[in-house]
């Protein structure tokens, strides 16, 4: 006869299941906006303290002081700069359509400026024909400049949507931020896993978070506008464009800003502009690579273990599933499966370690009465 008791827990696990994926599915639409406001939560808490500290017995006072910091100090200056991005991205791809950029010229001049050499194997390569190479750099250029400005007419044809979200995101955050410390905990108890694991497992998601965007956004944001600044000395146009693209390829580990400000220096040098091509080469190497040695230790403190090569591949993988939130997302998966396999190899380990002692013991009771 089936155990009643085991039963009806088996029947209420069933259930669990069911509603836990139902409340997902309703929540779906709004995922990444709950998403950004846990992270945001979790990034700022040390904010938060700080302020309840001044204000013990004010605790919505200073989870709202928090979000108007957030807002004024964050999201408004992003939204003035992305729109200024925008028109940029507009503005040269509008160019690129008229033959006023003509990307297919410009790689002319850096191929005659080149050794003999070096253009034989470039023509070997297939980049013999301007015509060819006007096809592939004009597809290239132009579908990232459409990219950036087909999401903006998203945005823009879905602002209701995006102010909702927008919205909801901080209302959530307020009382995360207002309730973090005591919702954490809740959250812990309720999962079924050994508390030891439970906090290993929070600790690094909370670690790989803060590092991730601290450590990896935060000096994205930096390299790229110490890169606007730099083309915008030299006098090259849709500086916050390029700023942007070494922002974005900064995120990658082994290749960053690089891959744009050395075609950059290369061309420049190339057409002669020769100090404008050494300011970028100095910049590159001394001010926007040193950037990251710079302020990666200070902003996150400690290293969250993830090889480079995960973190390239996870990040890509991220961005290409769920778009530019994969950015945390991605990394943040690889650290936490990095982290429950470590957790079980060291279960296993002491489980080894104890188990020969278990016998010994067992034998030297078996053989204490003879």
């Amino acid at each position: 006869m089936i155990n009643r008791r085991r039963l009806e827990t088996g029947g209420f696990l069933i259930f669990l299941v069911v509603i836990t994926i139902a409340l997902v599915v309703v929540v779906w639409s709004y995922a990444l906006a709950l998403l950004w406001a846990a992270l945001a939560a979790i990034l700022f808490q040390p904010l938060f303290q700080r302020l309840l500290e001044r204000m013990p017995t004010r605790r919505n006072t200073a989870a709202a002081l928090t979000l108007l910091i957030i807002l004024f100090a964050v999201v408004v200056p992003s939204m003035i700069i992305g729109g200024m991005i925008v028109d940029q991205a507009g503005t040269v791809y509008t160019r690129i359509q008229n033959g006023e950029i003509n990307f297919a010229a410009y790689f002319n001049q850096v191929h005659d400026a080149l050794p003999t050499r070096l253009q034989t194997l470039l023509d070997k390569a297939g980049f013999d024909s301007i015509e060819r190479i006007q096809a592939r750099l004009s597809q290239t250029m132009g579908n990232s400049v459409r990219t950036i400005a087909s999401q903006a007419l998203s945005i823009g044809r879905n602002a209701a949507a995006f102010l909702l979200a927008f919205g909801i995101a901080l209302y959530v955050m307020f009382f995360l931020l207002r309730d973090g410390e005591t919702i954490g905990p809740k959250i812990c108890d309720a999962l079924p896993l050994e508390r030891s694991v439970t906090a290993a497992l929070v600790d690094k998601f909370v670690s790989v978070v803060r590092a991730t965007i601290k450590g990896t956004v935060i000096v994205a944001l930096v390299q790229g506008g110490l890169g606007a600044a730099t083309f915008w000395i030299v006098g090259l146009p849709a500086a916050l464009l390029w700023g942007l693209l070494m922002a974005l390829t900064s995120l990658l580990p082994a290749l960053g800003p690089a891959i744009v400000w050395v075609p950059v220096a290369v061309y420049l040098l190339a057409t002669t502009a020769i100090w404008q091509g050494l300011v970028v080469i100095i910049s590159g190497v001394v001010v926007i690579g040193m950037a990251d040695n710079i302020l990666r230790p200070i902003l996150v403190g400690r290293d969250t273990g993830i090889p480079d090569f995960v973190v390239l591949v996870t990040t890509l993988g991220g961005i290409e599933l769920i778009g530019l939130s994969g950015i945390v997302v991605g990394p943040l998966v690889a650290a936490l499966f990095l982290a429950s396999w470590q957790i079980l190899t060291e279960q296993r380990h002491r489980q080894r370690a104890s188990a020969p002692l278990v016998g010994d013991a067992a034998g030297t009771d078996r053989s204490a009465p003879g």
